[in-house]
């Protein structure tokens, strides 16, 4: 904010048209940051060399030539550099710059002549990360206010001793310059509020006209809260009348609101507006407008509004930027160049995958018991898992009203939670209808989409199956997607095309990355609640044309790693006959899933 505050005096400077728009400014000072940031870090550890040198050189040229305008027209007294950390005049801004030139020029000579700390493998990694870390810490400070503060008005100064002393104040970076005066009479008040041994809450609102006004209910509650407790209250700001009336009127602010100057009112809180708490002239806290306090969820205790962190905030960012890197250096320089790594660890990794591929059972309960039978169910289920560990993932499929509810019953690391369905539709006006994102709210994380009733009942087409995966993997759902043939496709011997079109009409559209969080559910519905059954070589045989259907599309190693389900009359009478089958990686389980020993029967095939 500071620098986006800067670069806002350099516009009015230029009478560039925006220049009173202070959201180009922080978009601005953002990518400044973020550019010169990366360019370091990639200068240092040798990343893209001669392209991070070329765009070195131009990114100083251009600041050079900035620097120099600068300090010949002086339309500002400091650059800004270095926001209030280090202050610079103009002459040694444009002396550091045209240093850095002359190093830029250096190493434009000999770009190859530095030491490249990771290889190009990692290169890559070092520096999105750099991107990542950095336009995150802006975006932050921006939506919240500055993690390190290096304004006067850092919280802990004393604001009462600044006043009494401004030699000794400005020789310690302390707020020299603050004052408040009344709108009306003009009258100082700023020894009145320093004077206040109690708490002091100051709305800090360098401009009214560009002030976000989406908090003013909380203002509002806040300044109620503060005169039952007989707490001081009023609003700064560098505003004229006009302003402050029409942000009385856009508010309904029954607060008084007082003079300050505008450059000050702008180091207090880097926000608009923004909030400062005081207690017996030094500052305690201070909150940008959208985290403000609110008294209702916060508690009456004001001491309780906030809690000061135990760990220097440089020091927590310099560690959260460099341990990360650190590990990313030191396995590049373990690994790279030895010849196991070069030969056989991707070798190894596939193997790995194919070994692992997940096992699961899961429960699909249907429209089956009230919520409490289903709550009862749930925490029987839970409590026999966790007494007996499963040697495979355990999912429960529930109807929606039982999905919030066993989601506080059931361990999570033990048994997985997902929905029978979910809406085509994002949101909107669709009664009755359950979206994507719903569901995952409610703290599931799978969803059965494509079941044969769903498809028999309700008609659900293969695009409208399509839309409804593409919703559910964007809300970070695992799709359990059912595929399957009638009784008439099975003795017409469709079923293999029946079962490549379902597969083709809904998911194949979506992109390797996308398929890796898809589980399938072969379903022969002709083996469903009518008597007949299929033999576990059925099963494998169909399974082993599934796969060999997403290796076409996806590849061998996609479907090598997909899980594939066998949903035909699974029960622990014949679990462990078709779980030996190589691609069957487990069941979907209706009827004998809403009994706990008939389920657990069946989980314990894997054993």
């Amino acid at each position: 904010m500071g620098m986006a505050y800067k670069l806002e005096a350099y516009a009015e400077a230029l009478a560039l048209p925006f220049a009173h728009s202070l959201l180009p400014m922080e978009m601005a000072a953002t990518a400044l940051g973020t550019v010169e940031f990366v360019l370091g870090l990639c200068l240092l550890l040798g990343v893209n060399r001669r392209l991070t040198v070329g765009l070195s050189l131009l990114a100083t040229c251009v600041l050079t030539a900035l620097t120099v305008w600068i300090y010949v027209a002086e339309p500002v007294q400091d650059c800004g550099c270095f926001g209030e950390a280090i202050t610079l005049t103009n002459g040694q801004t444009l002396a550091k710059n045209v240093v850095l030139l002359v190093a830029a020029l250096c190493l434009l000579y000999r770009p190859l002549a530095m030491r490249r700390v990771v290889s190009e493998r990692f290169a890559w990694l070092a520096s999105t990360y750099a991107w990542c870390y950095t336009i995150a810490l802006a975006i932050y400070t921006l939506h919240y206010i500055p993690v390190l503060d290096f304004t006067p008005y850092r919280i802990g100064v004393n604001m009462r001793a600044a006043f009494d002393n401004p030699e000794q104040a400005e020789a310690e970076r302390l707020p020299v310059n603050f004052y408040v005066a009344d709108t009306q009479t003009g009258d100082d008040l700023t020894w009145e509020i320093l004077a206040d041994t109690s708490y002091t809450f100051l709305l800090t609102v360098p401009r009214t006209e560009t002030a976000d006004d989406g908090c003013c209910d909380r203002i509002n509650s806040l300044y109620d809260f503060c005169q039952d407790r007989r707490y001081a209250f009023c609003m700064l700001t560098a505003s004229d009348s006009a302003g402050c009336a029409d942000w009385k009127d856009r508010t309904g602010a029954a607060y008084p609101i007082y003079m300050a100057e505008d450059t000050e009112i702008r180091a207090m809180v880097r926000s608009n507006p923004g909030l400062m708490l005081l207690k017996d002239g030094r500052l305690v806290w201070k909150w940008g407008n959208n985290e403000l306090p609110d008294p209702y969820v916060h508690g009456n205790n004001v001491a309780q509004w906030f809690t000061p962190s135990g760990a220097a905030p440089l020091l927590r960012l310099v560690l959260w930027f460099l341990i990360p890197l650190l590990l990313v250096v030191i396995i590049d320089n373990v690994l790279v160049g030895t010849k196991y790594y070069r030969h056989h660890l991707f070798k190894l990794h596939l193997n790995k995958q194919k070994a692992m591929r997940k096992k699961i059972v899961a429960g699909n309960w249907k429209m089956n018991m009230n919520l409490q039978e289903g709550v009862a169910l749930a925490k029987e289920l839970n409590e026999a898992l966790a007494a007996d560990k499963p040697n495979c993932g355990v999912v429960i499929c529930t109807p929606f009203i039982h999905l919030a509810s066993v989601a506080g019953v059931i361990d999570s690391n033990v048994i997985g939670l997902g929905a029978e369905n979910c809406a085509d539709k994002v949101k909107g006006a669709y009664t009755g209808e359950v979206s994507a994102e719903m569901v995952k709210s409610t703290g599931a994380d799978y969803v059965i989409l494509g079941h044969s009733e769903r498809r028999a009942y309700y008609h659900e087409t293969a695009e409208i199956l399509k839309e409804k995966v593409n919703l559910a993997l964007a809300n970070s759902l695992e799709v359990i997607f059912c595929i399957g043939e009638v009784l008439e496709e099975r003795e017409a011997g469709k079923q293999n095309e029946v079962v490549k079109a379902q597969l083709e009409g809904s998911l194949f559209d979506l992109t390797a990355e996308q398929f890796a969080h898809v589980v399938l559910a072969y379903e022969p519905v002709w083996a469903i609640g009518t008597g007949k059954t299929a033999t576990s070589d059925q099963a494998e045989e169909m399974h082993a044309f599934i796969r060999a259907t997403i290796a076409e599309k996806f590849g061998k190693e996609a479907a090598e790693n997909v899980t594939i389900l066998y949903g035909g009359s699974c029960k622990p009478s014949n679990a462990k006959e078709l779980f030996a089958k190589p691609d069957v990686d487990g069941g979907l389980i209706g009827g004998a899933s809403l009994k706990v020993a008939d389920f657990k029967g069946i989980i314990d095939a894997w054993k």
